[in-house]
């Protein structure tokens, strides 16, 4: 499966919580299938946001529209860096 790593800042990580809880719809209808949200342990507003999708070109095309560009702009969200990933390997230790 396809995914992709979102690094961020946010200005207000329970202001940002609400608007990514709101677009949970619209992620799903995109193509997202799961996805784990985590911080940085010396930064509560630097956000990583990992997710598989149903491919990359859905993962582009949704997070490149206007309306989501919009939806981060809303949600406090600077300079987000993209990451879209192929699974090479998993395992449980």
């Amino acid at each position: 499966m396809p995914q992709v790593l979102i690094i961020h800042e946010v200005a207000d990580y329970p202001a940002w919580k609400i608007v990514f809880d709101n677009a949970a719809d619209i992620r799903r209808e995109a193509g997202e299938r799961s996805y784990q949200v985590l911080k940085y342990d010396s930064d509560p507003n630097r956000i990583v946001h990992f997710s598989t999708w149903t491919s990359h070109d859905d993962a582009r095309r949704f997070f490149e529209s206007p309306r989501l560009v919009e939806i981060r702009r809303m949600a406090g969200v600077k300079a987000p860096e993209f990451l879209y990933l192929d699974e090479l390997e998993a395992g449980v230790l």
